[in-house]
């Protein structure tokens, strides 16, 4: 039995899928599913999580605070010397997302052990059941990553084999935030080409980046996808009032058409963790409609993704 403490909400679902949340004895300030994460202590803190915030407003907080302080959480150090970890599930992947993985590297040295830092930094699909591996080995469960990784496999080529049947594969622009505008990047760009479109903007493998509006407006996409980084359904809706006044919005083809989705990227797209395949079906849902209609939007109460175009 190992002592894990999980900074990365992506890891807490990971370390759900191989079956080790009895031993999962602290989580990050956004580690929320499955419930089980909810009555476990959160070590970590953002002073802008939940405090109401327009995008702009966090984007220049978090912007000034990795500018002054180089991070923008702060780790309850006398909750982790308590909990005892023997095991902590961080990453390197974005200063953005979670506590960077030198801060907690040099905390781990300070305690008892000391614990093992585990370091998850996907940029692909790949990379992320690569992730899981990475866990189950650390925890002793080999056994237990392959098949969830098979499950996991299996779906996703469902997906691309049926997307694969049809050969109109729209411009489908994944945007991560709004205001201002960012492109998608590491395996988004990947799950939309799953998913049977392509997105022209999105930075396959790489991280996203501010991106000029000019160059949503040239590259004229037949469907937009907000999956906004830490938003919900309601959150992003809001948000797309935003995108709404942006200058010639109503001359994209997307506008046009009312093909405008918002996605629970709290839950999907943005989160790293076994969850991802869903996040290709909901895709191939918007993408396909017709091909995929167990993928599809069940309405504006669906808590997945909703059509808000």
């Amino acid at each position: 039995m190992h002592r894990i403490v999980s900074l990365l909400p992506a890891a807490t679902e990971i370390a759900a899928a191989l079956g080790l949340m009895e031993q999962v004895v602290g989580v990050s300030h956004e580690c929320n599913f499955p419930n089980e994460a909810n009555a476990r202590p959160r070590v970590t803190h953002c002073p802008v999580h939940n405090a109401g915030l327009t995008s702009h407003q966090v984007d220049a907080w978090v912007r000034s605070a990795l500018r002054e302080n180089g991070t923008i959480y702060a780790i309850n150090e006398s909750l982790l010397h308590k909990l005892r970890p023997d095991v902590i599930l961080t990453q390197k992947l974005c200063d953005v997302c979670a506590v960077g993985y030198g801060t907690v590297a040099k905390l781990a040295q300070t305690l008892p052990g000391p614990p093992q830092v585990v370091n998850l930094e996907p940029s692909s699909l790949s990379d992320i059941f690569d992730d899981i591996r990475r866990v189950a080995k650390v925890c002793d469960v080999h056994e237990r990553a392959d098949k969830v990784i098979a499950q996991l496999s299996d779906r996703i080529e469902a997906v691309r084999s049926r997307a694969n049947r049809v050969v109109h594969r729209p411009l489908c622009l994944l945007m991560e935030w709004i205001d201002p505008p960012f492109c998608s990047g590491h395996w988004a760009p990947e799950l939309v080409e799953i998913a049977g479109g392509y997105d022209p903007l999105g930075r396959k493998h790489q991280p996203s980046a501010q991106i000029d509006w000019q160059e949503v407006l040239d590259a004229r996409p037949d469907i937009i996808v907000l999956a906004l980084c830490g938003y919900d359904i309601d959150r992003a809706r809001r948000d797309y009032e935003i995108l709404r006044r942006f200058p010639n919005f109503d001359s994209l083809p997307a506008a046009h058409s009312g093909d405008v989705y918002v996605v629970d990227a709290i839950a999907y797209v943005a989160r790293p963790g076994p969850r991802i395949v869903d996040s290709a079906e909901i895709l191939a849902g918007i993408l396909h409609p017709r091909e995929f209609p167990e993928f599809t939007s069940r309405g504006p109460d669906d808590p997945r993704v909703v059509r808000v175009g």
